[in-house]
């Protein structure tokens, strides 16, 4: 039998505000979308704010009869807010049961200082949550987890930050082999996993409603409508991204809406990856299908590959991977595909002289498509010797950063991180720099990058990276898929996203 039940019933929306009102129209909000909610009471102000929210979750107006409250008041020494001792705690956690909570989550730490290690002779919810939180590691694990040897307990949760994704799956393997078990695996390297909890047998999936709780968590929308964490089992191809930033990637939001549109039982996830063995030696453990790679990995991967399609390995950088069925990894590239369609809307490429600032995995695509599309190139980048070795590589020319002052181009494409976070506000170049008739930028978050924003002020045509993003990612679908993109959904996503981003930062 399921601790919590099944479906969306295992994922904990969490509710943690300051004051009670805030408190109480967060429960309002989280119960639009799940049944199950964690009340941390350790996040309100006061005693007073404390009274005031359990005497309004002890009226239960308007409460779904089939909501289940878990209620948690961690103290400081368990990594929470509360700064009261045990006996406080366990008062508040008694309140609760009194306001209708049927668990509680129980810090170890707390356990620890009762008689007999046992809550069972207090009355504070039914049903115990025992939960062991690690904020700067993921600790030694045991091969499984046994409850009632932990104190009659009901349940056990262990919350640990993932420094590697290698971390994470540690967790997960917990998860696969115990029973009333929750793994939680914290950080940005462990939220794929955190996505993934359910699949391989935790009893519950944490949601923030509004502000996160824990590091690299997922907000309860995403959770249940861009995830859907609740549905996902063994036989779902999981995808991803690969990177470092990752954060700040489109791209789960651009193919899961793809996947929700086609009804497909796949998932898109973003990897933060530092080191690329880690994540490769996890691929078989998630169950890996493809992934998409961006900085800094788009070169070091192709040593990893056990074949690669000519084209990218001429570019000698790769942004697609399929993972075959018998584990090993067939590379190619559609940032090529990216940079034509998005540039030859507003350029005939053929004769034209193009101008590329930067390098690497996204610069030699770029100088490969408009080089063999009949373009011809100048590179200008920082690193001397990879400028040198990618103008050779197309037979184009280098350009020195003083000479971009006299010289003129039909484009000049961006193609370094100078304008995406954290490097928002910056452009790679300065306005006497601009000297052609249109600017690309392939970064394309913000959609309106600092570059874009100075071409426009001085009259010269601009393409967003957006439509490069777009394109490319449209290939990657028809490579991992073999069938057409739902193009409009996706694009409204993304574009969405964008606006409402830039609207955000507006004000």
């Amino acid at each position: 039998m399921k601790l919590f039940g099944t479906g969306l019933r295992r994922i904990c929306a969490v509710v943690a505000a300051p004051t009670a009102a805030e408190m109480s129209k967060l429960v309002r909000m989280a119960l639009r979308h799940a049944s199950t909610v964690e009340l941390r009471l350790d996040w309100l102000d006061s005693d007073a704010e404390r009274a005031r929210f359990l005497r309004w979750l002890g009226k239960g107006k308007r409460r779904p009869g089939n909501a289940t409250f878990l209620a948690t008041c961690r103290r400081r020494e368990g990594g929470g807010k509360f700064v009261g001792g045990v006996d406080r705690e366990l008062y508040w956690l008694t309140q609760a049961r009194e306001a209708g909570c049927q668990w509680c989550d129980l810090e170890v730490e707390t356990l620890r200082k009762l008689p007999g290690q046992s809550v069972r002779e207090y009355p504070v919810p039914p049903r115990v949550l025992l939960s062991i939180h690690d904020f700067e590691r993921t600790p030694d694990l045991p091969r499984s987890m046994n409850p009632p040897a932990h104190g009659a307990v009901d349940a056990v949760k262990i919350a640990a930050e993932a420094r590697t994704i290698r971390d994470s799956v540690r967790l997960l393997r917990l998860a696969r082999t115990s029973k009333n078990f929750v793994a939680v695996p914290m950080g940005e390297a462990g939220l794929p996993a955190r996505i993934l909890a359910l699949r391989e047998g935790s009893a519950l999936a944490y949601a923030p409603v509004a502000a996160a709780t824990a590091p690299g968590q997922v907000s309860l929308d995403d959770m249940i409508h861009l995830y859907r964490a609740h549905v996902l089992t063994r036989r779902t191809h999981v995808f991803g991204v690969i990177g470092d930033p990752i954060s700040h990637s489109l791209s789960p939001l651009l193919h899961n809406t793809g996947y929700v549109a086609r009804r497909m039982d796949a998932v898109f996830l973003p990897f933060l990856v530092r080191n690329l063995a880690d994540f490769l030696s996890a691929v078989p453990e998630f169950g890996i299908r493809g992934f998409s790679v961006t900085l800094p990995h788009k070169q070091s991967i192709l040593k990893h590959l056990a074949e690669c399609e000519p084209l990218a390995a001429d570019i000698g950088a790769v942004n697609t991977v399929v993972v075959r069925g018998d584990g090993s990894l067939y590379g190619c590239n559609t940032d090529y595909l990216g940079v034509l369609r998005a540039l030859e809307k507003k350029l005939l490429i053929k004769g034209s002289r193009a101008l590329i600032v930067g390098a690497g995995g996204a610069a030699r695509a770029a100088a490969f498509a408009l080089s063999r599309a009949g373009a011809t190139v100048a590179i200008c980048a920082r690193r001397e010797k990879a400028a040198k070795e990618l103008a050779r590589a197309i037979g184009g020319e280098v350009l020195p950063r003083r000479a971009l002052r006299t010289e003129s181009f039909d484009a000049i494409l961006n193609a370094t991180p100078l304008g995406m976070h954290p490097y928002v506000g910056i452009s790679p170049l300065v306005p006497g720099e601009l000297r052609c008739r249109i600017v690309m930028d392939l970064i394309y978050r913000p959609q309106r990058t600092q570059l874009l924003k100075l071409a426009a002020q001085k009259g010269i045509a601009t393409v967003s990276g957006v439509e490069m993003f777009l394109a490319q990612a449209f290939a990657q679908w028809k490579v991992w898929t073999h069938t057409r993109p739902p193009e409009v959904p996706m694009r409204q996503a993304v574009l969405a996203a964008l606006r409402s981003e830039a609207h955000s930062r507006a004000h």
